[in-house]
C-alpha cells in the first residue's frame, strides 16, 4: 500500500544502534560529532532575538509565493555584503534547504531524472532524491595537495538524463571552496549541456582564511539555484528559515523563475513571524560566527598538537565549513575502531563511509564541539593507533 520510493532499508546500522544502547544506559558520552549549534555553548543575543518574534505585523496573513519583501530584502542585503547584487525578485523563502532542494529538483527533474553529486558529501542527498523520484549519480572530489573536483570524471558521469551537477560550497565534510577556476568550467561545461549548477552554500560564511569567499548566487554563466538560510550562517536551526536565489543566463533564469512561482505558491510555506523576524536574526549572524571560527581555530589547532604526537595519523586539509577529516591507518573497517571507540572511551565519531569516502582510514570530527570534550575524544581516538 506504500510508494515504491519510501522503501528505504530501515535497518539500523551498528553505530547507531550501539550509540542508542550507550545513552539508553545513561552511560557518559563525548560526541565529537555534535554540530547543533545551540547545543554547544555558544551565546546568543536571547532578548534580540525574542523581540524580533513579537512583529505586530505578523498578525496579518499576506501570502506571497517568493515570500514578504523585507525578509528578502535582508537576504539581499546579506550578498550585497558579499559584493553580490541580487533583486528581491530572484529570492525564494523556504523553511529549509531540504526544502528549497525540493523545489529545485521538482523544477528540473521528471522521474528518473539524475542529478550529479559530489563525493564524499553529507549523506541526507539520498533522501532528498528518492522523495522526488530522482537519480544521484555521483563525481569524485579527489585529495592531492588540497581538494579539488575531479573534473574528467564529471564530465564522463554527464548524460542525457542529467539536469543539474550539485556543489556544496565548502563541501560538507571536506571543507574544500569550490575556487574560481573550477567555477569557471563548471559554467563551462553546465552552460554548454544546458544543465544547472545547485550551489548549497549553507557553511559559506565559516572561512579559515582572511580572505572573503565568492558565492554562486550571482552567478551569470549557467542557470544556478543557490541556497543558503540561517540554520548555520546564524546558528538557528529551529527557526526554520532559508531560501533559494536564481541566476545566469537571462532566458532560462525567467522561465526558472515562473515555474518556481507556482510550486511555492502551492505551499507557502514559511510564517509570518520568522519572515518579519529574519531582518534581525540575520543582524545577530556576525557575532556568532566569530564564536564559531574561533571554536574551530581551537579545536584544529588542538588536533593538530595531538597528531604532532602521533605518526600514523594525520588530518586532511580544511578550508572552512565545521569539520575535520581525520586519516588513520586503514587496517580494518572505520566502523570496528568506531564501535570499539564508543565502547571503551565512550567517544562517538563517524566513519568516513557515512560520506563515501571511497576507502577505508578515515573519521569525521566535528570542530565545534566544546574544546575541553574535543580534546578528550581525539586522545582517546589517537590513542587506538
Amino acid at each position: 500500500m506504500f510508494a515504491k520510493r519510501t522503501n528505504w532499508n530501515l535497518e539500523t546500522n551498528r553505530l547507531s544502534a550501539a550509540l542508542s544502547a550507550h545513552r539508553a544506559a545513561g552511560k557518559p558520552l563525548i560526541d565529537l560529532m555534535l554540530s547543533n549549534p545551540t547545543e554547544c555553548g555558544f551565546l546568543y543575543d536571547q532578548e534580540a532575538i525574542l523581540n524580533a518574534l513579537r512583529n505586530p505585523a505578523a498578525l496579518r496573513y499576506e501570502p506571497n509565493p517568493r515570500g514578504l519583501d523585507v525578509a528578502r530584502g535582508a537576504v539581499a542585503q546579506y550578498y550585497a555584503e558579499r559584493a553580490a547584487i541580487i533583486s528581491n525578485d530572484d529570492i525564494f523563502l523556504t523553511t529549509s534547504t531540504s526544502e528549497a532542494y525540493s523545489y529545485v529538483f521538482r523544477t528540473l527533474c521528471d522521474p528518473g531524472d539524475e542529478l550529479l553529486i559530489p563525493a564524499p558529501s553529507y549523506p541526507l542527498f539520498e533522501f532528498l532524491a528518492d522523495i522526488q523520484d530522482v537519480r544521484l549519480v555521483r563525481y569524485q572530489l579527489i585529495y592531492d595537495h588540497g581538494w579539488q573536483i575531479d573534473f574528467h570524471g564529471l564530465e564522463q558521469a554527464i548524460t542525457l538524463r542529467t539536469r543539474g551537477v550539485i556543489v556544496v560550497h565548502p563541501n560538507n565534510p571536506t571543507g574544500h571552496f569550490t575556487k574560481p577556476e573550477e567555477m569557471r568550467k563548471l559554467n563551462e561545461m553546465c552552460a554548454t549541456r544546458e544543465i544547472a549548477i545547485i550551489a548549497d552554500e549553507v557553511f559559506l560564511d565559516f572561512t579559515l582564511k582572511e580572505k572573503q569567499i565568492a558565492t554562486f548566487a550571482a552567478n551569470s554563466g549557467a542557470l544556478t539555484f543557490t541556497m543558503s538560510g540561517l540554520s548555520k550562517i546564524c546558528g538557528l536551526p529551529q527557526m526554520k528559515a532559508a531560501w533559494l536565489t536564481v541566476s545566469g543566463a537571462e532566458v532560462p533564469k525567467v522561465d526558472a523563475l515562473a515555474r518556481l512561482e507556482v510550486i511555492a505558491d502551492t505551499y507557502l510555506s514559511m510564517s509570518a513571524p520568522i519572515q518579519w523576524a529574519m531582518p534581525a536574526l540575520l543582524g545577530q549572524r556576525h557575532a556568532f560566527q566569530k564564536q564559531v571560527i574561533d571554536r574551530v581555530n581551537e579545536n584544529l589547532s588542538e588536533l593538530d598538537r595531538q597528531l604532532a604526537r602521533q605518526k600514523s595519523c594525520s588530518r586532511l586539509e580544511v578550508e572552512g565549513g565545521w569539520n575535520a577529516v581525520i586519516r588513520v591507518p586503514a587496517t580494518r573497517s572505520d566502523e570496528d575502531p568506531a564501535l570499539e571507540l564508543l565502547a571503551s572511551h565512550s567517544v562517538y565519531i563517524h566513519p568516513g563511509h557515512f560520506y563515501d569516502f571511497p576507502a577505508e582510514g578515515y573519521f569525521v570530527a566535528s570542530l565545534i564541539s566544546p574544546p575541553i570534550e574535543f580534546a578528550r575524544g581525539i586522545k582517546s581516538l589517537l590513542s587506538m593507533y
